[in-house]
């Protein structure tokens, strides 16, 4: 019997959906839910003349569901999560968790008040490239390691995240934690600890200059890259949201529990669009280049004079179909499976809270001028709820 699965939200991730779609096959959206009528009606068409379309959260849960994919704009995860849980729905809860540490533990204590499954959309975790590094580390190819440096060069923040929400702090905290979290969660994942102190700093260098905003905030629903080659250089940016008060360049310093030295650094006007990670360890560094098709990881485990370009292994990343390398089709199904089966997963609620944790203390810091700011680690109980037997190590 097909796991019967509805949307809320149909903006720029309601395509994570479609792979839950598979009629005859184990599950099928049956419904979807946006307050705009016509981004809903486009959802609806997606799925098929029998999916019912709704405009509020209580006509969603009266659609007789198993499950939802929450796919709202990031202010609104800790409400929809919580009444989602609350009607006793598993939830795929697209990353952030939400966008404080208290919304992050009111989500994982109402997951755990009412039993209920809750899934967390880090898709990074699935990435072929990521999985690559992963796998590199845990075979023990540069000894153990002792620190990571991720470096996100975000090609198209001009022409996104600063057009609608992502851009207000009332909505997004900031893009530290907004679009850091992914790669904070891989950060902690292939150092296998989470961070207790950051510092951070950083600033609105290009776009909070820019004096051409729309009248009203906008919703993206979609990626014109046509449109993004002809916003060159970054100062030429027009349409930008009405609000603009997060930081298009932050550097963060993090100290894990497990003694691990990591630093993350991300920049919103950059010509290119990537993540590049260096992993040191006791025994060597690897490094990939590029992150989606036709990447490698390359290994350094043997003393060199300089450079070595060629590297002592390079390792070439799996080619997989599908959003984001591949890993869209993987973590949903993972979450069906988890759903209908109680299987294991690689993702953790417990490790996203712990991302948006970090996220916040980071921003916190930047904000302050970098003063060191403590990251609390969840309460015990909520880590017993979720780590026992529900995350694979893999």
């Amino acid at each position: 019997m097909d796991v019967r699965t509805g949307v809320l939200g149909c903006g720029l991730r309601v395509g994570i959906a479609d792979h839950a779609h598979r009629p005859g096959e184990g599950s099928r959206i049956v419904a979807v839910c946006d307050p705009d009528p016509a981004r809903a009606a486009a959802a609806a068409q997606r799925y098929g003349d029998d999916v019912r379309q709704t405009h509020t959260l209580d006509e969603l849960l009266e659609s007789e569901l198993d499950a939802v994919f929450v796919v709202s704009p990031d202010h609104l995860h800790e409400e929809h999560a919580i009444r989602c849980l609350e009607a006793g729905l598993a939830v795929y809860l697209e990353k952030p968790l939400a966008v404080t540490t208290a919304g992050c533990d009111r989500v994982l204590a109402a997951a755990r008040r009412f039993g209920g499954k809750l899934y967390v959309g880090h898709n990074m975790r699935h990435m072929p490239v990521i999985r690559t590094m992963r796998d590199l580390i845990t075979s023990g190819a540069i000894g153990e390691v002792t620190s990571i440096w991720c470096r996100h060069f975000v090609g198209h923040g001009g022409d996104f995240y600063f057009k609608d929400w992502h851009a207000d702090r009332s909505k997004s905290t900031s893009l530290l934690l907004q679009k850091g979290a992914h790669d904070i969660d891989v950060l902690h994942w292939l150092a296998g600890g989470y961070s207790r102190r950051v510092n951070a700093m950083g600033a609105l260098t290009v776009y909070g200059d820019l004096t051409d905003r729309n009248e009203r905030e906008t919703y993206k629903t979609g990626h014109d890259w046509a449109e993004y080659e002809q916003n060159w250089p970054p100062r030429s940016q027009t349409g930008l949201n009405p609000v603009v008060d997060v930081e298009d360049l932050s550097l963060v310093n993090l100290e894990l529990d497990n003694g691990v030295l990591a630093s993350y650094q991300q920049c919103h006007y950059t010509p290119d669009y990537w993540r590049n990670y260096t992993v040191i360890g006791t025994e060597g560094r690897l490094e990939n280049f590029g992150d989606d098709a036709d990447s490698v990881v390359k290994v350094w485990n043997r003393r060199h004079r300089g450079y070595a370009p060629d590297a002592d292994r390079v390792v070439e990343v799996e080619r997989a179909s599908g959003g984001h390398g591949g890993a869209d089709p993987r973590i949903v199904a993972e979450f069906l499976a988890f759903v209908s089966a109680d299987v294991p997963t690689v993702t953790s609620p417990i490790a996203a809270r712990e991302a948006v944790a970090t996220g916040c203390a980071a921003t916190e810091s930047l904000r302050s001028g970098g003063m060191p700011v403590e990251v609390t680690a969840p309460d015990a109980a909520l880590i017993d709820y979720f780590e026992r037997s529900r995350v694979s190590s893999s």
